[in-house]
């Protein structure tokens, strides 16, 4: 089984979801970690090759968790927002996109 990191506010900004987001997160996030895949997930080639977006929906609005999972044997969330419109915001791709680039120079051989 994968471990997962959490980048930056990524865990911070998971726990201010509503709670049912939260849990199915968790849930998505566990299938991930074994293998499986989730049940909505969208790759997002414009923020990093690898990189997917967990798309989620309550009562409450639209959320997504950003994570990249094609490294070793970890999980890496990268961001995690609720969605305002039905394109995603620059500020939330720009995020996303600087903290993959940022990961990839840590991990680097």
């Amino acid at each position: 089984m994968r471990s997962i990191k959490f980048r930056a506010t990524s865990l911070r900004d998971l726990r201010d979801f509503p709670r049912s987001v939260i849990r199915e997160a968790g849930f998505q996030l566990d299938k991930i970690q074994h293998g499986l895949a989730p049940d909505d997930a969208k790759p997002m080639t414009t923020m990093g090759l690898g990189v997917t977006e967990l798309r989620l929906w309550d009562e409450a609005g639209t959320f997504r968790v950003v994570y990249v999972a094609k490294f070793s044997d970890v999980v890496y969330v990268l961001h995690c927002f609720q969605k305002k419109t039905p394109q995603t915001a620059k500020k939330d791709i720009d995020l996303a996109t600087n903290r993959y680039k940022a990961l990839r120079k840590e991990i680097a051989p």
